[in-house]
């Protein structure tokens, strides 16, 4: 038995040092010279701190066929890469595609898909799912303590690679059915983690950290409801454990990009200085859609669509909070 993780970049590269503690790993990377760095050096310097290592069972490899012999595909690659990365697997598979679970988040540019409705649109099977939560990918490589959940509606995918993923030390997995949910608890926190930190960088004070966090859990229900999902959902890892870490904790992209942006900084140049996708900017646009689609409101998103899109000044993202008319706090 193997696993293959398609994608190696931070995330990527944390999993496959978890990985390899239950397994080989096959990590596969677009980029000749990235494989070759990390077969060399056992390290992804670009990506992780340089004192963390990759276990001698973890071999890199720009072939993808190479990794289709594997039990499981783990898909790390950010959502804008995932129809691609999809189309290609079955397309070289035929019909013995194996299981896959993916852990990108976010809303697919353009066609504000989640990345299951993506999956869905190419291939037939349904033995996939996603894994969620508040995880670091540098936490994870250190193996420090990480709790995660295993979204998807197949009951024989969760029972078969539940127990496999809960003997890796320190990382512990919980099941869960409402795969629509998860994926939008897991999109949308990036967004609130933008708005927390434009709150934080502006010296608004914890106070008006935590009002932004709360009131962010209404947007993002309501909107998990209006797709499909389940209203529990959002009181789970993929919710509010991966909300309150993202808008919270100082290794978070999405945070920083905000603070960033409270600073005066534009926004094309804090996208190149922190040299990775940062999620929740390019899923603001789609969700800021699906909010008028599904006829909810959504103050937050709404508001920082305009900071960011559209050039409203800061200030008033707590304007839109504090300076509303008065109303029912769960209405």
């Amino acid at each position: 038995m193997a696993i293959s993780i398609l994608g190696a970049g931070s995330w990527g590269s944390a999993l496959a040092i978890a990985m390899s503690h239950i397994d080989s790993v096959l990590l596969w990377s677009k980029s000749q010279q990235q494989v070759e760095q990390i077969n060399l050096t056992k390290s992804n310097m670009h990506y992780l701190p340089a004192e963390i290592y990759f276990g001698a069972n973890v071999v890199a490899t720009n072939n993808l066929a190479d990794c289709f012999s594997s039990d499981l595909i783990i898909i790390a690659t950010p959502i804008n890469s995932l129809r691609e990365i999809i189309t290609m697997i079955k397309d070289q598979c035929n019909n013995s595609i194996p299981d896959l679970i993916w852990v990108c988040k976010g809303f697919e540019t353009n066609s504000a898909l989640l990345p299951s409705q993506i999956v869905k649109s190419i291939l037939d099977n349904q033995n996939f799912g996603a894994m969620l939560g508040p995880s670091f990918a540098q936490e994870v490589a250190l193996n420090l303590p990480t709790a995660v959940t295993l979204a998807s509606s197949n009951s024989h995918l969760l029972q078969k690679w539940l127990d496999k993923l809960n003997s890796i030390p320190n990382f512990r997995v919980y099941a869960n059915n409402d795969l629509i949910g998860a994926e939008v608890g897991a999109g949308v926190k990036n967004i609130i983690a933008i708005a927390t930190g434009i709150s934080d960088g502006m010296k608004f004070g914890l106070n008006a950290r935590a009002a932004v966090i709360t009131r962010s859990l209404t947007e993002i229900n309501q909107l998990i409801i209006s797709m499909g999902g389940n209203v529990d959902t959002i009181l789970g890892l993929s919710g509010i454990g991966d909300l309150i870490l993202t808008c919270t904790g100082d290794l978070s992209r999405n945070r920083s990009f905000g603070l960033q942006l409270a600073q005066g900084r534009q926004v094309k140049d804090i996208l190149e200085s922190l040299g990775h996708v940062v999620e929740g900017v390019n899923a603001l646009p789609e969700v800021y859609r699906l909010s008028k689609k599904y006829n909810i409101q959504m103050i937050i998103v709404e508001t920082l669509y305009k900071i960011i899109y559209e050039n409203m000044p800061i200030q008033n993202l707590v304007d839109s909070l504090f300076k509303r008319q008065p109303k029912y706090e769960f209405n």
